[in-house]
């Protein structure tokens, strides 16, 4: 007997054929003429299938008529075309195998509805639910489209270290690794002496694999990063995870224009496979967490994202008559609400910033010619604000090391970094795009801690 998936078992494909099913009860009800339907999932899609079973199994009476919700089941039986609305197929049941029973008594996931605050309390067994079943197929999804977007041009994946001495981001926000004894750390001179550490000197939980991406990106071509970062920063928005998964690509010989290039094409690649692959779970987001999110979406894939220097969208900021909580300036950070305006009511469509102040970004960005600038890039979507971040690295050593020197970064430190710049330095560009972020963009969930499975964040490092 073949082993088949709800997914399957739901085409009409199937009609005809005697399956085995496998997954979990959703719920059971019987009828009094000696028979119960019951909805089976097995996380395979968003629906469930009906299985009728009557009361010639040898079970029924013992085991079928006592199933309740979270119990798990082998079903074989043939695939018939369902008579009921908003399904093609059901299975007629010729033998139910019980595997685990759920105590109906203590099961959390029964048909009263919870927050999706109280689910992360759960989260060994909130993916049994419609919403978090949905959002990790879309995040399944997700990540082979990142993998096949990369992977057809021509990048090799490379694996960067999670532990590293270094800082990429110069924010200090970063989780320390160590073995010393924290109630009686070696000390020289009333310091800790990291010496004597498993590293013997200082080492953290990385923030960012850029930098070593730049290694194998100049050397090897094109490559990308994609894995989980970290940062210690006590920040408990919904927009904010202690720990997350950052995709980076890093690009030989491209100035900014390709990355910019090769962003917009990313992008619009993910949200195609998602909407196209994904489409009964999208359309449950759409439907139930955020009406016309497929609209946005698509939008997005339709339109040329428009290139806007920093410069442009402060005038235009700061000349729109609008109220922002932030005012405007030259020289600031933007906040999401001013990239929304942007996107969603000035140009209406994607926006690539481009050229920011050098004063508010990290080292390695290239500077420009005015002296008041880097090659820096944000790719903005209306909703949201900022869902990429990138620029062309700076490749001139003298540059770099001033760079560097300004920021109070010790050069001694990037021995390494700046070694690629003394041989054979060429240009070249990169960006970042973190996984959750677009996740939540995709599905329009509310809470970044709701699309990953087990959230870290201030306080909380549950299961």
């Amino acid at each position: 007997m073949e082993k088949r998936s709800v997914l399957q078992a739901r085409s009409a494909d199937t009609i005809g054929q005697q399956v085995c099913l496998e997954g979990w009860v959703r719920t059971r009800r019987d009828s009094k003429g000696g028979f119960s339907f019951i909805e089976l999932n097995d996380g395979s899609c968003l629906a469930n299938i009906q299985v009728v079973a009557d009361n010639q199994l040898a079970n029924y009476e013992t085991e079928v008529k006592h199933l309740t919700p979270g119990s798990s089941i082998r079903v074989v039986g043939e695939v018939l075309q369902s008579q009921g609305k908003g399904q093609s197929t059901e299975v007629k049941a010729s033998e139910v195998y019980l595997y685990g029973t759920a105590d109906a008594e203590t099961y959390p996931l029964q048909k009263k509805r919870h927050t999706f605050e109280k689910l992360r309390e759960w989260a060994h067994l909130r993916t049994r639910s419609n919403t978090f079943g949905s959002v990790f197929r879309v995040r399944n999804r997700v990540s082979y489209s990142i993998h096949q977007f990369f992977q057809e041009r021509g990048f090799l994946y490379v694996h960067t270290p999670i532990i590293t001495a270094s800082d990429c981001e110069g924010a200090g926000e970063m989780f320390r690794v160590t073995t010393l004894d924290v109630e009686k750390p070696p000390k020289v001179n009333g310091k800790v002496d990291f010496s004597k550490d498993f590293f013997s000197r200082p080492a953290y939980l990385t923030v960012s694999g850029q930098l070593e991406g730049e290694i194998f990106a100049t050397s090897l071509g094109k490559v990308y990063t994609f894995g989980p970062t970290f940062r210690a920063e006590n920040s408990n928005t919904s927009r904010h995870l202690a720990e997350f998964w950052m995709v980076e690509p890093e690009i030989a010989f491209a100035d900014l224009e390709e990355n910019m290039e090769v962003a917009e094409a990313f992008l619009k690649r993910i949200f195609t496979d998602v909407m196209n692959d994904c489409a009964e779970d999208m359309e449950f987001f759409n439907e139930r967490i955020e009406p016309g999110i497929l609209d946005t979406l698509k939008g997005i894939v339709e339109s040329d994202f428009l290139r806007c220097s920093y410069t442009e969208a402060i005038e235009i900021l700061q000349k729109s008559g609008h109220t922002f909580d932030y005012p405007v300036s030259w020289g600031m950070d933007l906040q999401s609400e001013h990239e929304r305006y942007l996107t969603e009511q000035h140009f209406k469509r994607p926006v690539i910033l481009h050229d920011y102040p050098r004063t508010i970004k990290p080292f390695y960005m290239r500077c420009n010619d005015d002296g008041k600038t880097v090659r820096a890039m944000d790719v903005l979507v209306p909703k949201v604000g900022e869902i990429i971040g990138g620029s062309q690295r700076e490749e001139r050593l003298d540059v770099l090391e001033s760079r560097m020197k300004e920021q109070g970064l010790n050069a001694e430190e990037y021995w390494w970094y700046l070694d690629l710049r003394r041989y054979g330095t060429v240009p070249h560009s990169g960006f970042g795009l973190g996984l959750e972020r677009v996740l939540q963009f995709i599905t329009g969930m509310g809470n970044i801690r709701d699309v990953i499975p087990f959230p870290r964040t201030p306080g909380w490092a549950e299961f």
